[in-house]
């Protein structure tokens, strides 16, 4: 009799791996609270996505998770199931706030943050008012104006792509200075390397670009292509060969030719294979009283009985 073992309901004493710079996890910077994760809306795709905000709310982490099947930890002396591997890497916060103050943008009026940043289906996004790091960096993206000694905020779309277009120069001049191929230096069909002097500055804009929009819509990713004066790319739908327009798709590959309308005059412009030694020797063999392979599949015929 074989048993099968039952996987336990999750409890509060699981445990996690997770590499985190020591600034996110020092509860000794602050006492007003400890490091905690939250959920908070994505600002590219609006979705749930997890964050670390460090000691009391000084800083805010993204956290992603590299997952792999069948995978667990040892952790003391016990087997952790969940076996993924989560890091955690600083992350502005005034992309977070953005999304809301874009939101509120139609109505063309000054506003206070806390008026701007409110989410019934994100709660935790008011966590986001007691980041320092954040709010002092709102004149990158608002029109301030301050009544009655209160700060008083409007979204501004020319400073905002200032401020991105800034974002993505740091990027390129990280991109260099720690010698990473982008563009045409990585062969991405071959995962092959090439020379860095043969990527221009169109490409690490591009790559740059590339990386800062993981971090804002698709609409605003957009307007700051054009602001960087950079010609959108091509579908690879248009570019590539059909080989590879079926691989970069989405849906099952298919035959790219009706196959029913052959016919042997098709067949006939091909030149004929060249036979092995093997086949050969098989061709020479006296057939003889052989049958064919195709009789030992074929149904049999049933005998009536006299």
């Amino acid at each position: 009799m074989s048993t099968k073992k039952k996987r336990s309901v999750r409890t509060d004493s699981d445990s996690w791996v997770v590499i985190a710079p020591d600034t996110a996890l020092d509860s000794g910077r602050s006492d007003d609270s400890d490091p905690c994760f939250v959920k908070l809306k994505n600002p590219a795709t609006g979705s749930s996505s997890m964050y670390l905000f460090g000691s009391g709310d000084l800083s805010v982490h993204e956290v992603k998770a590299f997952s792999d099947d069948y995978r667990s930890w040892f952790i003391g002396q016990a087997a952790q199931r969940d076996g993924r591997l989560l890091y955690v890497t600083p992350i502005d916060p005034l992309f977070l706030l953005l999304p809301y103050i874009r939101s509120v943008a139609i109505e063309g009026k000054f506003q206070q943050v806390n008026q701007m940043v409110m989410d019934e289906e994100f709660p935790g996004c008011s966590r986001l008012l007691q980041c320092k790091q954040g709010l002092d960096c709102l004149y990158h993206v608002t029109d301030e104006k301050d009544v009655g000694g209160k700060k008083f905020h409007r979204f501004n779309n020319e400073k905002t792509l200032e401020w991105l277009q800034k974002k993505v120069q740091i990027t390129v001049n990280t991109l260099k200075k720690n010698n990473i191929s982008v563009g045409r230096g990585v062969k991405s069909s071959m995962y092959v390397r090439v020379k860095q002097e043969d990527a221009t500055e169109e490409d690490y804009l591009y790559y740059a670009h590339g990386l800062i929009s993981e971090y804002i819509s698709d609409d605003l990713s957009k307007d700051l292509l054009k602001h960087l004066q950079l010609p959108e790319i091509s579908s690879p739908k248009e570019t590539e060969p059909p080989s590879k327009k079926r691989k970069l798709s989405d849906k099952p590959v298919e035959p790219g030719d009706d196959y029913s309308k052959f016919n042997s005059a098709d067949f006939s412009r091909k030149p004929p294979k060249k036979m092995t030694a093997a086949q050969k020797n098989l061709a020479k063999t006296d057939k003889t009283g052989m049958k064919s392979l195709a009789s030992f599949f074929s149904p049999k015929v049933k005998q009536e009985k006299n």
